[in-house]
């Protein structure tokens, strides 16, 4: 299908006044008159030009994105659209997908796709630097468009944004963010690798200006004159997610929205399901008119907020820094409740950049005359501003007036600190290009003059040049390193080149799938005595891939405070002193399933690919805990009290599922193991089917703006029969470890029909344990009978793996199907204990 934009792209065929009066013909079309910034951007990019856009937020610069597009479908190029993260990449997938139909629109994101090989694709930077490391010049790239570009700066992942600048000299560059700063010097670079013209467009006036105040009256009463004055959406940003959502829930406490208006907001949620107990307070929160936002945060909770707020259905919004990262959420003021953050190493002052990027989001384009932006005071300034006020002009109360001080450690500012950083241009950006195995390996992929590749790579960079030489001993050692463990060879003729295939995506996707390949097969699937691991096949292989991700660190935390919290438990009972114990804690820490094996492992296949060493080998135990632990997603996340991090444990789960699918070969996939599979793929769909089916939504967005603001609802959980008997098991297990552990209390809230605790009285008469290891949840010891089907019952049967071995006590129930699919969880009902 294509669209008129298509159409009139491709009828121009490369001429660039057509295209250009198409392209203002079609904006023309959709109510958009180009500002003249906007305009000399256009006309630079058809005609070919790199365009530098580094103009205020607010000033359309994702229309001259689409200008860009359209001029390279006009020559019959391919396209990419680069983001810092992967919620702006998908936000612009679906602008694009809507502008330029599907056909011609992908994404890849390193992890999935969706029709990669389209004309248009988007993708995050990491993704076309290694396509750009692999394939150079040669690569079939005719245009980048790179969004945010601010993050060229950034000390982790500013490689990302240099390398395409530096290996595709074939392409036309469109560079955009509101705080570049001074960026003479890439531009002119630019020119000189790519040929074209680099024009900067800057400096120009918002289209809605803005009006800064600070304020010393707490936050409370600044948001109810906000609201008085109609100055919404007001959108309240915090430096932390728990500092968000107190202040959104201080604010359910004031009348945000009226009656009919909160009206309207139920009408537009509709039967949008909150299923989790953050998304119950959300549903309060949402309600009133108050939304919350952050990256910690189900993905449909935060697009529901998103629609809402698009809808001008939401007053005020609290949320984190991230909303500077071009997230649509319309707002016309911005309310900055701090100037200092901590930053993940010390508390600091905000850079002038960090503040516009956030500032620069108040005021709607064609909306707003103008945009506010307050600056809260700090607490203490603002606590003595109101003593003051109330000691108004009696002398002896200004003198017992007690000046509170900011708490130690507390990095502090000021009115005159908020007028600098409000009009400091934003820092010149400091280039950050590193050099890794996987880098390097990449280059020499390539093929042809490797040694003149990697040369020109860590000498004709943006870096100074101490910075270069740095780089080019770093490349050195790296190739010594490879070439030792025979990775690289060098011929008689003195070529150098790989000994080794690659895996198609490599250094994309999980960068350790290698590594956790070879670990793999040292685990004996019939789980022998003696064998490698923990008896435990299956579990064991979903250890050996967690171990190769990221680090969801809140959820280890809360593993790692809970595991000391029982460890103290115990140790007070086994009597040990405080000193004892306190040096016991230190040993305490998150499950590390296989850690020993894992980290000598790693050691012998480093030594054959030394690459590795480049990436950090993480054990953990987070699909495994919640797996052996018999949980649901809702059940895990309150467990360890991760209501503010639901968001980010399900993203976890995701990318745990899609690495153990994409890296676990056929042969090795077990019975069981394709049980634990079918269970995390089906748990992750239930709680936001996004995660997991998201590509067959991207394609066909809803294009009805009266929708009610409700996701595409998951798949019933009974359709995957291998997942739905997986989470019926589980829920007969978990009755098996409340038993082994004597939580009479427990069981008895589960199933208050049968007598738990003369159940258990008769069983620990006769026998010491429960037995809970691997063999115990065993499929052979649940028997389910599917002959009651067609009543919406399944009869189950879990038998006990008695230490005697007679395998006589049993726990029978049913499993009420409706009720499952309503709650997208099995529903079992415990209806006997026996005996045989």
């Amino acid at each position: 299908m294509t669209t008129p934009l298509v159409d009139a792209a491709r009828a121009a065929a490369g001429d660039p006044d057509r295209l250009y009066d198409a392209f203002v013909a079609w904006a023309a079309d959709r109510g958009f008159a180009l500002y003249p910034a906007q305009d000399e951007a256009v006309i630079e990019l058809v005609s070919g030009a790199n365009v530098v856009l580094a103009t205020p937020t607010g000033t359309g610069k994702s229309l001259v994105a689409v200008a860009a597009h359209a001029a390279s479908l006009s020559r019959g190029e391919r396209t990419y659209y680069t983001a810092p993260i992967k919620a702006l990449v998908s936000e612009k997938f679906f602008a694009l997908v809507e502008i330029f139909g599907p056909e011609h629109v992908g994404m890849v994101t390193g992890d999935s796709s969706v029709n990669p090989d389209a004309p248009i694709v988007c993708c995050t930077a990491e993704i076309l630097a290694n396509l750009a490391l692999r394939e150079g010049a040669a690569a079939d790239v005719g245009q980048v468009v790179m969004d945010e570009f601010h993050f060229y700066g950034d000390p982790d992942r500013g490689w990302a944004w240099q390398v395409p600048l530096l290996l595709l000299p074939r392409a036309q560059f469109l560079l955009m963010s509101a705080t570049l700063g001074d960026v003479t010097a890439i531009a002119d670079d630019l020119t000189r690798r790519t040929g074209r013209v680099t024009t900067e467009v800057t400096g120009i006036t918002r289209p809605v200006p803005l009006h800064f105040s600070y304020a010393r009256t707490p936050v409370q009463e600044v948001v109810q004159g906000l609201l008085d004055e109609a100055e919404t959406p007001v959108y309240i940003v915090h430096f932390s997610q728990a500092q968000a959502m107190e202040r959104a829930q201080a604010l359910a406490s004031i009348k945000v929205a009226s009656r009919e208006h909160r009206d309207r907001i139920a009408e537009a949620i509709g039967g949008f399901r909150f299923t989790t107990a953050f998304g119950r307070t959300l549903s309060r929160l949402v309600r009133a008119g108050i939304g919350v936002h952050h990256a910690g945060m189900l993905p449909r909770y935060r697009r529901l907020v998103e629609t809402l707020a698009q809808r001008g259905l939401l007053r005020v919004i609290c949320g984190t820094d991230t909303l500077g990262v071009g997230i649509n959420v319309p707002i016309r003021t911005v309310l900055i409740t701090a100037l200092s953050k901590y930053d993940g190493t010390r508390m600091r002052q905000l850079t002038a950049r960090e503040f516009h990027q956030v500032a620069g989001r108040a005021g709607r384009a064609g909306f707003d005359p103008y945009g506010n932006v307050v600056v809260m005071a700090p607490e203490h300034e603002i606590e003595n501003t109101e003593a003051a006020r109330k000691a108004g002009d009696d002398p002896a109360k200004l003198r017992k007036i007690v000046r509170k001080k900011p708490a130690a450690g507390f990095v502090s500012w000021s009115e005159t600190s908020f007028e600098r950083i409000r009009d400091a241009a934003p820092e010149a950006l400091v280039p950050q290009l590193q050099l890794t195995a996987a880098m390097l390996i990449n280059v020499i992929a390539r093929g042809g003059d490797v040694f003149a590749d990697v040369r020109s790579l860590v000498f004709d960079n943006h870096e100074p040049q101490p910075r270069r030489y740095e780089l080019a001993r770093r490349a050195l050692a790296i190739f010594r390193t490879l070439r030792q463990a025979g990775i690289v060879e060098v011929t008689g003729e003195g070529d150098i080149r790989l000994t080794v295939d690659l895996q198609p995506n490599f250094a994309l996707n999980q960068p350790l799938s290698p590594f956790a390949l070879a670990a793999i097969d040292l685990l004996d699937p019939s789980d022998a005595p003696g064998g490698a691991g923990t008896g435990h096949y299956a579990l064991d292989v979903v250890s050996v891939i967690e171990a190769t991700l990221d680090d969801p660190r809140a959820v280890l935390g809360q593993q790692e405070f809970r595991a000391r919290g029982e460890a103290v438990a115990a140790m007070k009972r086994d009597g040990l002193d405080y000193d004892e114990r306190m040096a016991a804690l230190e040993e305490i820490t998150y499950p590390k399933p296989l850690a020993e094996l894992l980290a000598q492992s790693f050691e012998v296949f480093a030594s054959s690919q030394p690459w590795v060493r480049d990436f950090e080998l993480r054990p953990k135990a987070v699909v495994r805990d919640m797996y052996e632990r018999a949980f649901s997603f809702a059940e895990f996340v309150s467990w360890y009290q991760l209501g503010r991090s639901e968001g980010l444990v399900l993203r976890y789960l995701s990318d745990a599922y899609r690495a153990i699918r994409q890296t676990v070969p056929a042969d090795a996939r077990t019975e069981q193991l394709l049980d634990v599979i079918a269970w995390l793929g089906e748990l992750v769909r239930q709680v936001d089917s996004s995660l997991v089916d998201e590509w067959e939504q991207l394609v066909n967005p809803t294009g009805d703006p009266d929708a009610p603001v409700v996701p595409p609802a998951p798949p019933s959980v009974v359709a995957n029969r291998r997942a739905f008997t997986v989470l019926v098991r589980n829920e007969l297990f978990r009755r098996v470890q409340l038993a082994a552990l004597e939580r009479d209390d427990e069981l008895a809230e589960l199933d208050p029909d049968v007598d738990w605790p003369a159940f258990l009285d008769r069983y620990f008469a006769e026998h010491d344990d429960i037995p809970t290891g691997g063999a115990a949840r065993a499929p052979v010891y649940c028997a389910i009978d599917e002959s009651d089907s067609a009543n919406g019952i399944w009869r189950v049967e879990q038998t006990i793996d008695d230490p005697a071995g007679d395998h006589d006590w049993r726990i029978r129930g049913e499993v009420d199907l409706a009720a499952s699919v309503d709650e997208g969880a099995a529903v079992v009902r415990v209806t006997e204990l026996l005996r045989l």
